[in-house]
C-alpha cells in the first residue's frame, strides 16, 4: 500500500509540474502578444512614412517562422487553394496542361491525356498570349494558374500562337485528377511494379487498387517505387504498410512537446499481401511519409530497401485554422519508426555562426534493431539494404535543362515524326542526336564547372598572397584547357543528354505514363530490385541479416565509403 501512495504522490507532483509549466507558457504567450499588438499599433499610427499594415504583419510572421524549421509556414487566404492542392487534395478544376516560362513567354509544356487541353488539340510548344482576354505578359505563375483554373463546366478562352499563327481555343474545364500512383504494371519477368509519387488523399486506396489488380496475375514479387516522393499524409503511409503487414502492428510513433501530439499508429486491417516478396525503391529525395513506409518495412524485415539514402525528414506537421480563412502549418512532433529510431537529418534547433542548419553528427547516431536483429541507425534518413549509386547529372545537362534547350527540339521532333516506337523501346538514333547537336550551334548553354570555380578561388587566393605572377600562366593554361573540354561536352555526356532528351520526346506521344515506361531501359535501381526478386536466397539472406547484411548504414562504414569515393 505504501508503494502505491508513493507512486500516487509522484504522479501528482509530475502533474502539478506540467500544469505549472503550461500556465507559465500561457502567461508568456499572453504577455508577448500584448507587447506585439501595442508595438504593431504604434508603428502603424505614428511611423513617419506611410505603412502597409498587411505587408508589415506578413513580414513579422515570416521573420518569426524563419527561426523555426522550413515546414512551419503561414498560409494566407489567397494561397489556401494552392496549399490544399500541394498537401491535401489531388483534384482541381482546370484544363489539364502544365506551362513553362521561357524568356518571359508562357508556353504549354505538357498536356494530360484525356483532359480538355488534350481533347481540344492544345499542344506542347503552343505559346499562351491571352487567357479569357487577359494578357499573360507580366503575370507570374500563380496568376496564370488562377486564370486557367475554375469550376468544372466553365469555359476558358485561350489565345495561342502556333508556328507564327494566332489561334483561339475554347476549352470547357473539367475536374483534373492528379493520381498519387503515377503508373502501375507488370514487368516482362512477371514482377508487379507500382510507382507512388505522393501521399495525398486516397493514396493508400490507389496503391491497394493497383496491388489487387496486379496480384491477380500471380506476380513473383512486387516493387513499390517511392523515389522522388516527398511525402504527404502520415495516415496514408500507415495504411500502405498495412497492405503488406499483419493487423495490430506498430508502424510509427509521433512524439511532441505537447502530450496530446504523442500518438502511436498501428495497422488496423488484415493485410492483402502478407507474404509476397517486396522491394521498396528510395532516393535522396524520398522524404517524410516515404521514409515512414520504407523505415517501417525495413524495421519489420518485411521488405528490402533499394536505392540511395533517403532525405531524412522525421518531422510531423499539423494544420490549424486561423482567423479570416488563413492557416498555419506547424511542426508538432517527431516520428519514430517501429525500432524506435528518428531519421531526422537536420537539427533545426541549432545553427552555426552563419545561421546554417547543422546535420546531426555521426558520432551522435544511435543503433537500433530490426525485428530479426539487424542493426539500423537513426539521425540521417533511411539507409537502403542494397545501395545503388545514382550518378549526378553533369553540369552541361543541368544547363540544357535549366535553359529549356530540349524543349524546342522535342516539339519539332513531334511535328516531323507522326509516330515513334513504343515507349518501352524508344531510343534516339545517332542521326537524331546529331540533329539535336546541330540545333545547339549558337545557343547559350554555358555553365561554370566545379573545376572552374576552384580555379577562380585559387586565383583569388594567389592575389591575396601576392603570388599571382608566379602561377598566372599556369592558371590561364588550365582555363584554356577547360574551355576546350567544354566544346566537346555534347559528345562526352552524350548518353546522359540523350536519355533526358528521349524523356522529353516520349511525353509528346505517350504522356506521363510513357515517360515512366521509357525510363525503365536505363533504370539501375529497378534492375537491382528485379534481380533480387529473382533470387530468393539472397532476399532471405538480407532479411535475416546474414554476413554483410547484419548492419545497415553504419556511420563508420558510410564515412569510410565516402572517404574512399573521394
Amino acid at each position: 500500500m505504501k508503494i502505491y501512495k508513493i507512486a500516487a504522490v509522484a504522479l501528482l507532483i509530475t502533474f502539478a509540474s506540467i500544469t505549472w509549466s503550461f500556465k507559465e507558457d500561457l502567461f508568456q504567450v499572453s504577455k508577448n502578444l500584448d507587447i506585439f499588438a501595442s508595438l504593431y499599433k504604434e508603428i502603424n499610427i505614428n511611423y513617419v512614412e506611410e505603412t502597409n499594415p498587411s505587408s508589415l504583419m506578413r513580414s513579422s510572421i515570416d521573420a518569426m517562422l524563419e527561426n523555426l524549421d522550413p515546414y512551419t509556414e503561414y498560409v494566407p487566404e489567397s494561397e489556401v487553394e494552392d496549399y490544399k492542392l500541394k498537401y491535401v487534395s489531388t483534384q482541381y478544376g482546370g484544363i489539364g496542361a502544365s506551362t513553362i516560362f521561357i524568356e518571359g513567354k508562357l508556353f504549354v509544356n505538357e498536356v494530360n491525356e484525356g483532359y480538355p487541353a488534350d481533347k481540344q488539340g492544345v499542344k506542347p510548344g503552343d505559346q499562351l498570349v491571352k487567357i479569357n482576354g487577359n494578357e499573360v505578359k507580366g503575370k507570374d505563375r500563380a496568376q496564370v494558374s488562377q486564370l486557367l483554373r475554375g469550376p468544372k463546366g466553365s469555359v476558358v478562352e485561350l489565345l495561342i500562337i502556333r508556328e507564327g499563327t494566332l489561334i483561339t481555343k475554347n476549352l470547357t474545364r473539367d475536374e483534373i485528377k492528379q493520381p498519387n500512383v503515377a503508373y502501375s504494371g507488370m514487368t516482362a519477368d512477371n514482377i508487379a511494379y507500382i510507382r507512388l509519387d505522393k501521399f495525398l488523399e486516397n493514396s493508400a486506396q490507389e496503391v491497394k487498387d493497383a496491388a489487387v489488380t496486379l496480384g491477380r496475375q500471380q506476380p513473383k514479387g512486387m516493387i513499390l517505387d517511392l523515389r522522388y516522393n516527398g511525402g504527404g499524409i502520415l495516415q496514408e503511409a500507415v495504411k500502405i504498410v498495412n497492405i503488406f503487414v499483419d493487423k495490430d502492428i506498430l508502424i510509427v510513433t509521433q512524439k511532441g512537446r505537447n502530450p496530446q501530439k504523442t500518438i502511436t499508429y498501428k495497422t488496423i486491417n488484415q493485410p492483402l499481401f502478407p507474404n509476397v516478396p517486396l522491394v521498396v525503391l528510395i532516393s535522396g529525395s524520398s522524404a517524410s511519409a516515404s521514409e515512414i513506409v520504407a523505415g517501417a518495412l525495413q524495421d519489420l524485415d518485411r521488405a528490402i530497401i533499394v536505392g540511395q539514402r533517403s532525405y531524412g525528414k522525421g518531422l510531423v506537421q499539423q494544420t490549424f485554422n486561423l482567423p479570416y480563412n488563413s492557416l498555419v502549418k506547424v511542426t508538432v512532433a517527431k516520428y519514430f519508426t517501429p525500432s524506435g529510431r528518428c531519421i531526422q537529418a537536420l537539427d533545426y534547433a541549432h545553427k552555426d555562426a552563419n545561421g546554417k542548419t547543422l546535420k546531426f553528427a555521426d558520432s551522435l547516431m544511435s543503433k537500433f534493431s530490426t525485428k530479426t536483429g539487424r542493426n539500423v541507425y537513426d539521425g540521417n534518413g533511411i539507409y537502403p539494404d542494397v545501395l545503388v549509386n545514382s550518378p549526378k547529372l553533369s553540369p552541361v545537362t543541368i544547363s540544357l535543362l535549366n535553359k529549356n534547350l530540349f524543349f524546342d527540339y522535342a516539339n519539332n521532333y513531334k511535328k516531323n515524326n507522326k509516330e515513334i516506337a513504343p515507349a518501352a523501346s524508344f531510343q534516339l538514333t545517332e542521326n537524331d542526336y546529331a540533329a539535336f547537336v546541330n540545333t545547339m550551334a549558337g545557343r547559350d548553354y554555358s555553365y561554370t564547372s566545379r573545376t572552374e570555380r576552384l580555379l577562380s578561388d585559387l586565383r583569388t587566393e594567389a592575389e591575396k598572397e601576392n603570388k599571382l605572377t608566379l602561377v598566372k600562366a599556369d592558371l590561364e593554361d588550365l582555363k584554356e584547357k577547360m574551355l576546350g573540354a567544354r566544346k566537346t561536352d555534347l559528345t562526352t555526356y552524350k548518353a546522359e543528354i540523350k536519355r533526358v532528351l528521349e524523356t522529353q520526346i516520349v511525353s509528346r506521344y505517350y504522356y506521363e505514363k510513357g515517360k515512366v515506361i521509357q525510363a525503365f531501359q536505363y533504370d539501375k535501381e529497378l534492375n537491382a530490385a528485379k534481380s533480387l526478386l529473382n533470387n530468393n536466397n539472397k532476399m532471405l539472406a538480407i532479411l535475416k541479416g546474414e554476413g554483410e547484411y547484419k548492419t545497415i548504414g553504419s556511420p563508420i562504414k558510410t564515412i569510410a565509403a565516402a572517404s574512399d569515393n573521394n
